[in-house]
């Protein structure tokens, strides 16, 4: 920025506007491993415009593995790109079983409750599936963006930074924009990065795996008592080893993991994911555990099962250098104590596919995969150490973490909607003279409460009002991406809450010389909000115009209602009510300070008290829908970034939809900081 001379800088036209995403070229994209790390980054870079390539250095010919945990922090993603895992199997966790290691249940906790907290569902599902799946939604041509690329039997063996090229077993090379490493925890690319060499050690660890089809426990009498509750994760424990148990393959097939000290099966740090076990080993291990359990275990195929170390891994440093960047394994190995690896590699996924939008330019990635790398470092590693907290013995027969904890802070999390928030909060602060503030000089107004001199206006009673409300579920993910600061957020942990859209309407306005006007507003529930220009002295918000209309079918005894918000024609929401029947059951700032960073609450119980309203008439719709639509800045020049963040918005279910109407208008003379 530059000066002329006068109070009013002047902006440097020749450099480049960094909100501003209009590189002409595609990042030509390079992800080392097509594992679910891999593959999930290359449907969520492919669906942002970008050339992504694919290199794996097995011929994915036989893939083997277990079940995979796909909690709703990833499913989330998951169904964002387009892939629901019910259709390939996956079983939705309903219960969690726990019993005695000698036998017994101890406890049998029912999920359908708790999960209604979440946006999407607590799943389990098959790896292969899983996989399959990510690799053909990476490379369809159906799908968003150009199609990746998948390479198999392409061994890289060393990555070069700063050339941004890989070199393979054969010696061929190959260049891009960005390179990914998502090879695993014994990752090449890992080394790209410089410092001191990466120490690898065993957790303390090991683990058997095996699958079982469920009929086969079924069909034995003594068996069959474990197996017979279906969407169930069960577990048994003993202070240093554990069982789980847990279906996939629409419950046809059952998923075990069998945790106990390496040096009880002689794992080391060399194995392979398809290391053989044997069932003596396995017997040997868990002979103090029920008989009925052992039982069952014995009825594996022998070539099922498996055996290997846990490791883990010293936290790196960084996961970035120049335009290479790690994810999933390879940046934070984990344990698999809460089936959160793949997960937690999604998520890595999504956030940098957020930092990276089509028309980034290649001199930007370094930058844009520091800013990655700040998304989710603290997170991962959480989660991480969550892991190993949660791998460690019990004490008396006693966990020593609590799960509730984890759950609400892994659960209750949407990389997406994270990621996006901290990306346009890093792209603002990249244009320190963007307006971002109403001005205040034109000092206070007149409002329906007060006149200029702040003194209170009469003839309240005279005003009519017709507020129509629909409430509706939705993300509460969503939703704190758009509060002013990251020092607001809900109380609940859960990832479903309650919202409304409300339009006004207001006539007979002593202040407005007998006129009125309609205003429409998203309310989060508890908070006031108030869409009048004026208002910004009352509650300190800014307001934008729209054109409102409004029809109704025969005034007070209306069966239908319907409003659209539009602007010169291009309607950009739109509320439908019909089967109207009689009965049924904000962030905001300072007087005298507008300020989007200042806010404040009119507590709803408070206000109720000190308002001049009286309710004449209150209609319930027999149904209702609310639609928004994002248009373009050709259609809504000046209401584009409002309407796209609107249309962001998802409707689960609408709860209620209300029309009331009356006199008077609201009193917020209780408004007050929420800060």
């Amino acid at each position: 920025m530059a000066s002329n001379g006068t109070t009013a800088p002047v902006v440097d036209a020749t450099k480049s506007n960094p909100l501003v995403h209009d590189y002409p070229e595609p990042l030509k994209i390079a992800v080392v491993g097509a594992g679910i790390g891999g593959l999930s980054a290359a449907i969520a870079l492919r669906r942002q415009g970008h050339i992504v390539d694919l290199y794996e250095q097995s011929s994915l010919a036989s893939e083997t593995g277990a079940a995979v945990h796909l909690a709703p922090n990833s499913n989330g993603l998951l169904r964002r790109w387009g892939i629901y895992a019910e259709k390939f199997g996956a079983c939705n966790t309903t219960k969690v079983v726990e019993f005695a290691y000698t036998g017994g249940v101890i406890k049998e906790v029912d999920l359908t409750m708790p999960n209604k907290m979440w946006q999407h569902p607590w799943q389990l599902v098959h790896r292969v599936a899983l996989h399959d799946n990510l690799k053909a939604v990476a490379t369809a041509k159906d799908a968003p963006g150009p199609p990746a690329t998948l390479y198999t039997s392409s061994k890289v063996t060393g990555v070069d930074p700063d050339a941004s090229t890989l070199t393979f077993a054969d010696g061929s090379t190959r260049t891009a924009d960005l390179i990914i490493g998502a090879d695993g925890i014994y990752s090449k690319t890992r080394k790209a990065l410089g410092g001191p060499e990466t120490r690898l050690f065993g957790s303390g660890k090991a683990a058997f795996r095996f699958l079982l089809p469920r009929q086969v426990a079924l069909d034995d009498p003594v068996t069959r008592p474990l197996v017979d509750r279906v969407d169930s994760l069960c577990m048994w424990f003993s202070d240093d080893r554990r069982v789980v148990m847990y279906p996939c393959n629409n419950n046809d097939t059952l998923n075990f993991v069998l945790i106990h000290p390496a040096d009880l099966s002689h794992a080391s740090p060399s194995d392979e994911w398809n290391k053989q076990g044997s069932l003596e080993q396995v017997l040997k291990v868990y002979k103090d555990f029920d008989p009925a359990l052992k039982q069952l275990i014995s009825k594996v195929s022998p070539e099922e099962l498996k055996v290997w170390q846990l490791l883990d891994m010293d936290k790196l440093p960084s996961w970035v250098r120049g335009s290479v960047a790690l994810l999933g394994d390879a940046a934070h190995p984990f344990t698999p104590h809460q089936g959160q690896g793949a997960g937690q590699a999604m998520e890595d996924a999504a956030a940098l596919a957020v930092v990276l939008p089509k028309g980034t330019a290649p001199k930007d990635v370094p930058e844009r995969l520091r800013l990655y790398e700040k998304i989710r470092y603290d997170r991962a590693h959480n989660i991480q150490e969550y892991s190993r907290q949660s791998g460690k013995d019990w004490v008396n027969g006693v966990p020593q973490i609590d799960v509730m904890k984890y759950t609400a802070y892994n659960f209750g999390h949407d990389e997406f909607d994270n990621s996006t928030r901290v990306f346009n909060e890093w792209l603002s602060s990249q244009k320190p003279d963007l307006y971002r503030r109403m001005p205040v000089g034109f000092g206070p107004a007149p409002g329906p409460r007060q006149d200029v001199y702040g003194r209170p206006r009469s003839g309240l009673d005279q005003s009519r009002f017709v507020n129509t409300t629909v409430k509706f579920e939705t993300s509460r993910t969503y939703l704190e991406s758009l509060f002013p600061t990251p020092a607001f957020r809900f109380l609940s942990p859960a990832t479903v809450c309650l919202a409304s859209v409300a339009v006004t309407t207001l006539d007979g306005m002593a202040w407005l010389g007998g006129g009125g006007y309609s205003h429409c507003g998203l309310y989060l529930h508890g908070n006031l909000a108030d869409a009048v220009i004026t208002g910004r002295d009352e509650l300190g918000f800014n307001k934008t115009f729209c054109d409102i209309d409004i029809d109704r079918s025969s005034g007070n005894n209306a069966t239908s209602y319907n409003a659209r918000c539009s602007w010169r024609g291009a309607k950009f929401m739109e509320i439908a009510l019909d089967d109207l029947h009689q009965g049924g059951s904000g962030s905001t700032g300072q007087p005298g300070k507008a300020d989007v960073e200042y806010a404040c609450v009119a507590p709803a119980a408070e206000e109720a008290k000190a308002a001049a309203r009286t309710v004449e008439s209150r209609a319930t719709a027999g149904k209702a829908s609310l639609k928004f639509d994002a248009g373009s800045w050709q259609t809504l020049p000046t209401l584009h970034h409002v309407a796209s963040v609107l249309a962001g918005i998802p409707v689960y279910r609408v709860v209620e939809a209300t029309v009331v109407e009356g006199t008077g208008v609201p009193d917020v003379s209780s408004c007050r900081r929420i800060e």
